[in-house]
């Protein structure tokens, strides 16, 4: 919660490299999910198409260097044909040691980080990443996600109509999600909600090496929320679930709405 002095900067600043040529609308649809959920500020630093259409949905973004308490990276990339100049962004963004969010295109960088890390698969990804069958992760993904994140040495959300979350001495587990949640961009938005949960506690993140995990069964939750709240019971689409993201938290930290 913003306090009355707080401005900006100490709201938190998500630093963001997502979005692809070929998949440019996961980069609007994260960094509208993190505004909505909360950040002082956003930096935008990926690629031109892309942040042209983050610029024209959301004109707040700033699209220049600066400082930031943590990174989303790799939504909306292809790991076998990641551009050059986003490969150049997002190993200097992972080598800054703070709180990073790695999804899509990303994955396999997380050996290059020197902070906290927290990676994003679906089954499919995890399966990649693991080289093992999806149906075997799928057979008894918690265990899975706990294998992922002793043996990479990172905290793992395991995406999926149940969450999996497993960091270092803990493991967690989120259902809150609509079955219409299964549409494309939701992973995007999660992954910018998370991000501003990680930018709004970096503090936190550094001080207990638990923290990581239970924001991302945080935003798990709120991301499962506000898809309810979106959908009604009906069908829902991804920029709805983001504008339902405000009144989410209201109703979660006890705000008048």
């Amino acid at each position: 919660m913003p306090g009355e002095h707080d401005d900006k900067y100490s709201r938190g600043v998500l630093g963001v490299v997502t979005g692809s040529d070929r998949y440019p609308g996961a980069a609007v649809l994260g960094v509208e999910a993190a505004l909505h959920t909360g950040v002082g500020m956003v930096r935008y630093v990926g690629p031109a198409r892309a942040a042209e259409l983050v610029l024209q949905r959301r004109p707040e973004a700033v699209t220049a260097d600066g400082r930031v308490q943590a990174w989303l990276l790799g939504s909306g990339m292809d790991h076998a044909a990641l551009e050059p100049a986003a490969v150049k962004r997002m190993s200097e963004a992972i080598a800054q040691g703070l709180p990073t969010i790695l999804d899509g295109g990303a994955f396999d960088i997380h050996d290059k980080a020197s902070g906290p890390v927290v990676i994003t698969p679906h089954l499919g990804e995890l399966a990649r990443v693991m080289g093992a069958s999806v149906d075997a992760i799928a057979a008894d993904p918690g265990a899975w996600a706990r294998t992922a994140a002793d043996r990479l040495g990172v905290t793992v959300l395991l995406k999926g109509h149940t969450t999996h979350v497993a960091g270092p001495g803990i493991s967690l587990v989120s259902s809150t999600a609509p079955t219409w949640l299964a549409t494309a961009g939701a992973g995007d938005a999660l992954a910018g909600i998370l991000g501003a949960l990680l930018a709004t506690h970096a503090e936190e993140i550094a001080a207990d090496a638990t923290t990581l995990a239970r924001l991302a069964a945080t935003a798990s939750v709120i991301h499962g929320l506000a898809a309810h709240r979106a959908s009604a019971g009906g069908p829902l689409t991804v920029l709805g679930l983001c504008a339902a993201l405000p009144a989410t938290i209201a109703a979660l930290v006890g705000e008048p709405q």
